[in-house]
């Protein structure tokens, strides 16, 4: 068998990461939207719900150790051509997140008022922040498993199937915050909890529409048994590369948290003002992410197939295009800040700190879009210690160091703790940059291609 035809050649870096970029910016867009419609209840509202959303990026977090291990795994095995190993580790895969969501679940929703105690709420805030934990925390395990599939059911090509299903919950998820919110058509009207009970009932259908395309789309069908029998090989494997790379996400949302809590001490305005920021800077950094996870199926799969030097330059090529598209977004929402910021709220403090943080973030866009896409081509490649090493330095020796240094004690507030983001992300960058040309990472591998019998 040739190995190169291991990969379709219709297969390429854009047929993959098109419609992850809908499905990235229909996430967005779903954060978006809460806000938004959350906006018409109270700032206070949407401050509460900001804490809560960082808590449960936080579980995410936790998911994702799983949910990219394997990501990884099966792409590389389907790059080597090898789908009964593609579907052990889907299997396997499940079973820990399946479990694994259960428990963080429980702690959750057992715990929830220690968490947000963390964040020395006022009293209106805490009520809003520990309904809406309450009712989504139920349901997180849907999350686990629907980050798991999505990540498999991408891994293999399948990108088309979750945007589509993305989609769905976000008309969803639309509708019923408006049922909720404004007590339309009968509904009661519910506010903040109306909004919980939407998020959590969206997830748990996608979830399971997520479970039957996997089930019609597996080339090799999972059986039952395969639920039951955890191979050792393919837990290795997926930790291998999961723990580094949700270490490196763990320390990334343990920093926002200890720095969402500086922010608290800035008062709920601050605070508003960095959920509203943040769901605005998304809009600029959606196709970075939408590329990186792109860059990481195909990486994992030219890698898995032995095609390590167009791994190589494949990667180049995507962060120039990342890189133009990411600035150019970054540039309307600075210079149409002020504009935006007034569909959120008619406080000229908001507006008028937001939009300097846009205009930041123009600044600090390159180095967040450089790590995002490197790191996820060492990640695919089976380089995953070396960014969460560097990642962990960076994050808390930069940016929580200085977050507190320039925005609570020299009392640059918000600006400041921006200006911290933007100096721990170029710092990174160019450690990754010069780690990818080294191509240490070409001895990383985690399976061999079948070897051809001709």
């Amino acid at each position: 068998m040739d190995i190169k035809k291991s990969i379709p050649h219709k297969v390429t870096l854009f047929t993959i990461t098109w419609p992850i970029f809908i499905e990235v910016f229909l996430q967005a867009f779903m954060k978006f939207s809460d806000v938004f419609m959350l906006s018409f209840v109270s700032d206070d509202a949407v401050a509460a719900i900001g804490v809560v959303n960082q808590i449960m990026m936080f579980t995410f977090v936790l998911f994702n150790f799983t949910a990219m291990g394997s990501g990884v795994v099966v792409a590389q095995y389907m790059g080597a051509n090898r789908p009964k190993d593609v579907s052990l580790t889907i299997a396997n895969a499940i079973v820990i997140n399946l479990l694994f969501g259960l428990f963080i679940s429980a702690m959750v929703v057992l715990f929830r008022s220690q968490f947000l105690d963390l964040f020395n709420l006022a009293p209106e805030l805490m009520n809003f922040a520990n309904t809406y934990m309450l009712i989504v925390g139920f349901t997180l395990f849907t999350q686990a498993l629907m980050l798991t599939i999505s990540s498999v059911l991408q891994a293999q090509g399948f990108t088309k199937d979750v945007m589509f299903v993305v989609l769905g919950m976000n008309i969803l998820n639309i509708i019923g915050n408006y049922l909720f919110i404004f007590g339309r058509f009968g509904v009661p009207k519910l506010g903040v909890t109306g909004v919980a009970l939407s998020t959590a009932t969206c997830s748990t259908l996608a979830m399971i529409t997520l479970f039957v395309i996997l089930y019609r789309r597996m080339e090799v069908k999972i059986n039952w048994q395969d639920y039951f029998y955890l191979k050792i090989e393919h837990i290795k494997k997926i930790l291998k590369i999961g723990i580094p790379a949700a270490g490196e996400h763990l320390s990334y949302n343990m920093m926002q948290i200890v720095i969402t809590i500086f922010i608290t001490l800035l008062g709920a305005a601050a605070l508003a003002t960095k959920v509203y920021t943040q769901n605005l800077l998304m809009f600029m950094v959606i196709f970075s992410m939408s590329m990186s996870k792109g860059m990481q199926i195909y990486i994992g799969q030219l890698v898995g197939a032995g095609r390590k030097d167009e791994a190589y330059h494949q990667m180049f090529r995507g962060l120039k295009i990342a890189l133009g598209i990411a600035l150019s977004v970054g540039v309307v929402l600075a210079i149409s800040g002020k504009f935006l910021f007034t569909f959120f709220t008619d406080e000229a403090e908001i507006i008028a700190t937001g939009s300097i943080l846009l205009i930041i973030g123009v600044l600090l866009e390159p180095g967040r879009t450089s790590n995002l896409i490197i790191i996820s081509a060492l990640r695919a490649a089976g380089d995953a210690h070396f960014p969460v090493t560097i990642g962990i330095l960076s994050m808390w020796g930069i940016s929580v160091t200085m977050a507190y240094l320039l925005g609570v004690h020299l009392g640059l507030g918000l600006i400041g703790i921006w200006i911290a983001f933007l100096m721990d992300e170029w710092l990174r960058a160019v450690i990754m940059y010069k780690r990818w040309k080294s191509r240490k990472w070409e001895k990383k591998g985690l399976v061999e291609p079948i070897k051809s019998t001709a």
